[in-house]
C-alpha cells in the first residue's frame, strides 16, 4: 500500500453499485423479498453479507444452494422485474459523486459486475448516465467476474493505463479483492454505518467516508 501511495495515479476505476449509485439497500431488500417468497427467509442485512458483490448468475447459484433445490421456474425474471422497477423509482446518486466525477483531473472509468442493462438503467435513473457514457465496462466483457482481477485489468488496458498506476474505488470485499489481485491501489467507500468495514480493511483497502476525500487521498486534489 505504501508503494502505491507514492505512485502517481493515471486512472481511477469506480465500481458502480454502492459507489456511484446508492443501490445496495434497494437491491438487498428486493432480493430478500424475492427469496422469502420462495421459502428462503433471509433479512436484507443477511443478503448483503452473502450476496453483495456477486454477479447476477452468482446470486442465482448461491440462492439455489441456500434453498437446497433448483430455483422455481421464472424466479430470475420476476427478480429482474421487481429490481428494475424499484431501482427506477428509488435509486439516487451517492452523495458527492457527481461533483467528484466532474472535478477529477485524471482519466476515470466504471467497472461493474452488474449486467450492462442494469448498470445503464440504474445510472440513468440516478441522473449519472450522461457523465459516465463511454466509460463503462462490465463483467460480461471478461472471462471471470470480480473477485478475479480480469475486469479491472481489462478496463485499465482499454483506458491505456498500467495496473500499478490505477486506483480502484470499491465498497465490497469482493471488489477490493479484485483490485488487490490486479495490483492496483484500492480505496473503499465505507460511509457509516457499513456492515463490512472490517472485511474491507482486511482485504487490503484504505477506507474513506465521503467522496470529497478522494482527490486528496489519491494526491490529485
Amino acid at each position: 500500500m505504501t508503494s502505491h501511495a507514492r505512485t502517481p495515479v493515471a486512472l481511477v476505476i469506480f465500481d458502480c453499485d454502492g459507489v456511484l449509485i446508492d443501490s445496495e439497500p434497494i437491491a438487498n431488500r428486493v432480493l430478500a423479498e424475492q427469496l422469502q417468497a420462495i421459502g428462503l427467509a433471509l433479512t436484507p442485512r443477511e443478503v448483503m453479507a452473502e450476496f453483495v458483490g456477486l454477479t447476477r448468475d452468482g446470486c442465482l447459484e448461491l440462492a439455489a444452494r441456500r434453498l437446497g433445490r433448483p430455483l422455481p421456474e421464472g424466479f430470475a425474471a420476476r427478480w429482474d422485474e421487481a429490481l428494475f422497477a424499484a431501482l427506477a423509482a428509488e435509486v439516487r446518486a451517492v452523495d458527492g459523486v457527481a461533483e467528484l466525477l466532474q472535478r477529477l483531473r485524471v482519466p476515470w472509468c466504471v467497472a461493474s459486475n452488474g449486467t450492462p442493462h442494469r448498470m445503464r438503467m440504474s445510472l440513468e435513473a440516478a441522473g449519472l448516465l450522461p457523465l459516465v457514457e463511454g466509460r463503462l465496462f462490465t463483467a460480461s466483457e471478461v472471462p471471470r467476474p470480480k473477485p478475479a482481477p480480469d475486469l479491472f485489468l481489462h478496463a485499465a488496458a482499454r483506458m491505456g493505463a498500467q495496473p500499478a498506476r490505477c486506483a480502484v474505488i470499491e465498497d465490497t470485499p469482493t471488489g477490493v479483492r479484485a483490485g488487490v489481485a490486479a495490483g492496483m491501489r484500492v480505496l473503499a467507500y465505507a460511509a457509516a454505518p457499513h456492515a463490512q468495514r472490517e472485511a474491507l480493511a482486511d482485504e487490503g483497502a484504505e477506507l474513506f467516508h465521503a467522496m470529497a476525500e478522494v482527490p486528496a487521498l489519491l494526491g490529485i486534489a
